[in-house]
C-alpha cells in the first residue's frame, strides 16, 4: 500500500497541471499576444501613463490597471494583466508572507514590458511556492493562515494551498484561452 503525505498530494495537483497542462502551452508567447486586447476597455499592463483605468500601480515604467471598488462587470483582462494578477497578486504576495520571498504588492511591483520578462517572473514565482509548500511538512499545512490572509486568517494553510492552486489552475487556463483565441 502506497502512503501519502498531504504535502505530496498538494504539491502533485498543482504540479501536474503544471507540468502536463500549462506550462507548454505558454511557450512561445509573443508581445503581441501579450498585450492583446480582445475587447475594448480592457484592462491589461500598460507604459507608465497611458492608462485609463481608475487605479495604475506598479513601480517600474509598466503599470497595472484596477479599480477599487471592481466595476459591475469587471472589464475583460488581457493576457498581460492575467500574468501579473497571479505573478503579484495569487504567488508573490503569498511568497512573501509565508515563505520568505521578498515584500511585493501590485503598488511596489515592476511589471515586465515583455511576455517573455512575464514568463520568467511567473516561473519564478511558481517555483518559489512549490518549495514553499513542499517544505510546510503537516504541521505546517495545519497551522493557521495568519492575519495576512483576510478571510483565510483562521483556517489551516492547506486551504489557503488548495485556494492558491484554484486561482492559478483558473487563471492560467483563461491566458490559454485566450491564446487559442488569438490564433
Amino acid at each position: 500500500m502506497t502512503t501519502y503525505s498531504w504535502n505530496s498530494l498538494l504539491l502533485d495537483q498543482m504540479d501536474w497541471h503544471w507540468t502536463h497542462q500549462l506550462r507548454a502551452r505558454l511557450d512561445g508567447l509573443t508581445d503581441d499576444e501579450y498585450f492583446r486586447e480582445p475587447v475594448a476597455g480592457c484592462w491589461s499592463i500598460r507604459p507608465r501613463g497611458t492608462g485609463t483605468a481608475p487605479v495604475q500601480a506598479g513601480a517600474g515604467s509598466m503599470t497595472i490597471d484596477f479599480a477599487f471598488p471592481e466595476p459591475t462587470p469587471p472589464p475583460v483582462t488581457t493576457i498581460a494583466w492575467r500574468l501579473g494578477h497571479v505573478i503579484v497578486g495569487v504567488l508573490g504576495m503569498r511568497n512573501a508572507s509565508h515563505f520568505g520571498a521578498p515584500p511585493v504588492d501590485y503598488d511596489s511591483f515592476t511589471y515586465a514590458a515583455t511576455a517573455q520578462d512575464a514568463l520568467a517572473q511567473l516561473d519564478e514565482q511558481y517555483r518559489v511556492w512549490k518549495a514553499g509548500v513542499a517544505s510546510l511538512g503537516e504541521d505546517g499545512l495545519s497551522r493557521p493562515c495568519g492575519s495576512s490572509e483576510g478571510l483565510f486568517s483562521d483556517d489551516p494553510l492547506a486551504r489557503l494551498v488548495l485556494h492558491i492552486h484554484r486561482e492559478m489552475i483558473h487563471h492560467l487556463s483563461e491566458v490559454c484561452l485566450l491564446r487559442d483565441l488569438y490564433r
